[in-house]
């Protein structure tokens, strides 16, 4: 059952750990198959050097395994509530990555310094608030999702203008059409995590990017009137 997606779904873990941006068992990628309802996603706390294709945990909306022999990730209930919040999403990532981990244990948004943040991400990468003790208590992976959504509604950005977000005291997500566009969101939301700190360790009072400036190289690759590559 959905031999495709599992491999794009497992590629996705393992360019993860080719990346650099995982180690041991600290990621997960997860993909969906909208037409029929169902996510392919990492078994939880499976080596990446072990894991088969077929390892890959099929899993409905609401959480149930229709196919595989193993428990799925512990995040799964965090997917599946950026799944259902966004149509637009086909893939999400999950890490612990150095940098980008960094700024969410400070609990600090990304600054949008320049061109190299605003050619993928609409702006300032945010960091959600703290999880309520509640929260942290009751359904801790789903209320994880939910102030994912809640972050993005309160900024006004739409899933694939940012697609990634920090998750305070936690780490990074990262989403795309496919597991591979989520994957590749998560490397390039490292790059421009380490690049926001350097930036402002050599100037304390550096600006963010001009507005003018975010809107032509994020509006050059994305959107109607993108111009940038191939057509």
């Amino acid at each position: 059952m959905l031999d495709k997606l599992k491999r794009e779904v497992f590629d996705g873990n393992l360019e993860l750990v080719n990346q650099g941006l995982v180690i041991y068992t600290w990621g997960n990628v997860s993909g969906i198959d909208r037409e029929r309802g169902l996510v392919v996603i990492k078994p939880s706390g499976v080596s990446y050097n072990n894991m088969k294709a077929d390892d890959m945990v099929v899993i409905d909306l609401d959480g149930n395994i229709v196919e595989g022999n193993l428990r799925p990730s512990s995040d799964t209930p965090t997917h599946l509530a950026l799944y259902k919040a966004f149509e637009e999403i086909g893939g999400v990532a999950h890490t612990h990555s150095e940098w980008a981990t960094s700024w969410a244990q400070a609990g600090c948004d990304i600054p949008c310094y320049g061109t190299t943040h605003s050619d993928y991400f609409y702006g300032d990468i945010p960091c959600t608030r703290k999880l309520t003790s509640d929260e942290i208590n009751d359904k801790y992976e789903y209320e994880t999702g939910n102030v994912i959504i809640e972050t993005l509604n309160e900024k006004g950005y739409r899933p694939l203008e940012m697609p990634g977000i920090i998750v305070f005291n936690h780490g990074p997500f990262t989403w795309g059409k496919t597991p591979k566009e989520a994957v590749h969101n998560s490397k390039v939301l490292e790059e421009i995590s380490k690049l926001a700190f350097r930036t402002k360790k050599l100037n304390q009072f550096v600006s963010p990017i001009d507005r003018i400036l975010l809107d032509k190289h994020y509006l050059r690759k994305h959107g109607e009137k993108a111009y940038y590559g191939q057509t």
